[in-house]
């Protein structure tokens, strides 16, 4: 039988066998733990040493592709996943989520990674602020990685999206990984971080796993570590206290799980398809994963005069759930993940059930397949609070399985104070027709929920779910679910490096930041900066243009060519009646202008304009003002990108400022442009 391993200080650790985990389908044994105790100084001190440099040695941009890189080896190996995976009692839906979820996170990561971070280890959060009047003292923030490790402690539901949904952006932030998974389905995990070591795709350092307990392995972390949890609440209150996380305000994460609600609006009605969206949503989360989701709907929040249509076609879609071996065929839902988690399973709901009454299930079941008899099976069951505001155990105490209780409510505000009894959850879900129920439901829930899905039948068509968290959008929630973040696009990056505030002259910011800052020294060249190829060109290199005098013919020729006849270019009469006091200038031919101004013609290394950022009309050009625009580069980001002929590309930011005759700024953006590298 196969023992699993630690991978500590770049090695493969255990070889004495200790705990057997066995399947959720049979009760046959998987694997084995090791026995082996891990020397955590050891890991640590690898991570720092060898990791942190190796990651340090390569920019955001590298780490982007590395990430893309690794998603694709998973991806091609994904059915090798799928066949450990099924010993968790997951069926191929549900694996799917671990598996291709996690390498989904991996490429989301990559991408957005590629579009928003530099080709450096500095992230600029501009712009600078001038702090005196002579424009020779500024400030601004830089974020940097934290020269620390992150220590990723996860629950046993996702043994691989709850690694690479960590990993990704703590990759990203240059933060070697120690990453710890729950040991009920740690054979899983295991078997992902050796693929993706097997890869050679990660530098050394980068990634380690602990089999087993953490040990001492908190009290040797500093204040530039970070330690993350995803399981219980009472786990993560207990690690929160940690002494030496408090000593040494060592950042802590929690996603807990919690009592997520799923609100059916008051306007809904049986016959409408709102009403079979909510009952349909409630099911699938009820039996993805068998209920084992974070996010699963505990509370079922419906209008009183609507329970008993409710409690029909819930029952009636989950009576046709055929629950067994995923592996025969008409199976819908598997098991839970251990035979340990199917006895607290069963422990909670005789809990609940002392004060809500069971409407469907709460009996033995028979699942299908050779063996199963022996399984970590829980049938689907849901329970009623006939007076849920005076029923304190569905509020408190959660079944992580296939459970749910329905809650009936008078009014919308009674529905609000029961979402509210959660004391904290990752999302809520709100079923509705009408924006203005949506108008009045969702801020109040916002408070006490890290994500809202409002669904009706629109969304419906695309919706990823209720219980479906994204790398795009934040996941956790406050109170209960831990009051921290993840995910979230690259916030989640942000949460990972450390933010400081830089004073000092404009050139010296612009040098720490690696990007133009306005009062900083400018490179004035004999050549066009638009005719230097990506590498040579040098962050501050500018053109000062040429000038040209606003003239009536321009702005009647650009209305005619625009059709923008508004009355301030045209009607001199009710111009002057403004705050301007006469005809001006539409804001988009100064724009135009100015590209007629600084634009090179020729054929060039500049391939391409897709973008401008910071667009602002700072003051109004009046006809007869003159203007004039100041091109400088303002900053570089090498993606890495090839064209069809197999040459380099590059992405510059180049701050544009245009003044009239007086020097006064009129219009100020960046305009963003695709570069190409020198030839081969």
């Amino acid at each position: 039988m196969t023992v699993l391993q630690s991978f500590i200080g770049g090695r493969w650790v255990g070889s004495q066998a200790a705990q057997t985990l066995r399947s959720a389908i049979n009760g046959q044994a998987v694997a084995q733990t090791h026995a082996e105790s891990l020397d955590f100084a050891e890991a640590l001190h690898f991570a720092r040493s060898t990791g942190l440099p190796a990651l340090l040695a390569l920019n955001f941009q590298q780490r982007a592709q590395i990430l893309k890189a690794l998603a694709k080896y998973i991806m091609e190996r994904k059915e090798q996943l799928y066949a450990i995976s099924a010993h968790s009692g997951a069926t191929r839906a549900d694996s799917w989520v671990d598996i291709e979820g996690g390498a989904g996170t991996l490429f989301a990561y990559a991408s957005m990674g590629s579009a928003e971070l530099p080709s450096s280890n500095v992230l600029h959060e501009g712009p600078a602020i001038p702090l005196g009047k002579k424009g020779g003292f500024s400030g601004t923030h830089i974020l940097v990685p934290r020269r620390g490790v992150v220590v990723h402690i996860n629950a046993f539901n996702f043994p691989i999206w709850g690694l690479l949904e960590k990993f990704a952006p703590s990759f990203l932030a240059g933060m070697p990984t120690i990453g710890k998974p729950a040991t009920a389905t740690s054979y899983l995990t295991e078997a992902v971080v050796r693929m993706m070591n097997e890869s050679g795709l990660l530098p050394p350092g980068a990634l380690q796993l602990i089999i087993g307990g953490t040990g001492d392995l908190l009290d040797r972390l500093t204040g530039s570590d970070v330690v993350t949890f995803t399981g219980s609440a009472d786990t993560a209150a207990k690690l929160r206290v940690h002494p030496n996380v408090i000593r040494n305000s060592i950042p802590f994460n929690a996603e807990a799980d919690s009592l997520n609600c799923a609100i059916l609006g008051p306007d809904v009605s049986p016959d409408d398809e709102e009403f079979d969206l909510f009952v349909k949503e409630v099911a699938r989360e009820m039996t993805v994963k068998a209920g084992q989701k974070c996010t699963a709907i505990r509370r079922s929040i419906v209008p009183a005069q609507h329970l008993d249509a409710v409690i029909e076609r819930l029952s009636k879609r989950l009576a046709g759930v055929v629950v067994g071996d995923p592996a025969v065929e008409g199976v819908r839902m598997g098991a839970l993940a251990s035979h340990a988690q199917q006895a607290d399973v069963a422990e909670r709901v005789a809990l609940l059930r002392q004060s809500a009454e069971c409407v469907f299930g709460g009996e033995a079941i028979t699942p299908r397949g050779e063996g199963t008899e022996a399984g970590a099976f829980f049938g689907p069951t849901v329970l009623l609070a006939r007076k849920p505001l005076e029923t304190a155990s569905v509020h408190d105490v959660e079944a992580f399985g296939p459970v749910t209780t329905l809650m009936p409510y008078s009014d919308i505000e009674e529905a609000l104070a029961l979402a509210a009894r959660g004391q904290g959850s990752l999302v809520g879900s709100l079923v509705t027709r009408s924006p203005q129920v949506a108008a009045r439901v969702v801020p109040e829930v916002a408070a006490l929920h890290g994500r809202v899905l409002v669904l009706d039948r629109e969304a419906a068509v695309e919706s990823t779910g209720h219980g479906s968290p994204l790398p795009m959008l934040k996941h956790g929630g406050p109170g209960r679910a831990g009051g921290s973040e993840e995910l979230g696009g690259i916030r989640a990056v942000k949460h990972l490096l450390q933010r400081t505030a830089v004073q000092g002259s404009p050139t010296m910011l612009a040098a720490v930041t690696g990007e133009f800052v306005r009062g900083a020294a400018r490179i004035e060249t004999d050549v066009h900066p638009f005719r230097r190829c990506f590498e040579d060109l040098q962050i501050g290199e500018s053109l000062t243009t040429h000038r040209r005098t606003v003239s009536e013919a321009d702005i009647v020729n650009f209305g005619g060519i625009s059709g923008d006849y508004f009355y301030m270019h045209f009607d001199a009469i009710a111009a002057k009646d403004t705050q301007f006091g006469q005809r001006i200038a539409h804001g988009y031919f100064v724009l135009s202008a100015a590209a007629g101004l600084f634009v090179s013609p020729a054929p060039g290394p500049v391939l391409a304009n897709y973008g401008l950022d910071t667009l602002r009309f700072v003051k109004p050009v009046a006809i007869a003002d003159t203007i004039q625009a100041r091109l400088t580069a303002k900053r570089k980001i090498d993606r890495m990108k090839v064209d069809d002929k197999g040459r380099g590309q590059g992405v510059v930011a180049w701050d544009v400022e245009v003044m009239n005759q007086d020097g006064e700024l009129v219009a100020s953006y960046d305009i963003l442009t695709l570069v190409s590298k020198r030839g081969v």
